[in-house]
């Protein structure tokens, strides 16, 4: 074989076989689309067919073929990994929501401090006012 198209072929295996592991490793959760654009469908395999589960579920790709671009994942896993996937965000937001009430607490503080440094700035103010008039006297004073 010509070394160029031996290249050419391995390369293209090679391309073909990280586009299997591509797939393989978006399946999680419920697929939405198929990585070949396909629309995802819900399957239930009927008592015709020759299987030891009739009824089992899946979500299939529509332009379903078992040559490892397309989903056919079974329905239990699918909403399994999506409970999953919900359920740690449930627990990252009970988390969030704990935190609130401590987060509350702080900005009460932070205002109760904010008042106290307006009144004593209010208070520096007066008492700058205060040292202008009496340096405006004492120029009087010093100069007439």
């Amino acid at each position: 074989m010509d070394p160029a198209k031996e290249r050419k072929e391995t390369k293209r295996r090679n391309e073909l076989i990280n586009m299997q592991g591509y797939v393989a490793d978006s399946e999680y959760g419920i697929p939405t689309r198929c990585p070949c654009g396909g629309r995802i469908i819900d399957e239930v395999r009927g008592k015709d067919d020759y299987d030891t589960l009739p009824g089992k579920r899946f979500f299939t790709c529509k332009k379903y073929e078992a040559d490892g671009f397309h989903y056919r994942q079974p329905w239990v896993i699918g909403v399994q990994e999506h409970i999953e996937r919900l359920t740690k965000r449930l627990e990252e937001v009970e988390l969030v929501i704990n935190w609130v009430p401590e987060v509350n607490n702080q900005i009460e503080r932070l205002e109760a401090e904010v008042k106290a440094l307006n009144r004593e700035v209010d208070n520096l103010t007066g008492q700058v006012y205060n040292l202008s008039v009496q340096v405006a006297d004492l120029e009087k004073l010093c100069f007439d």
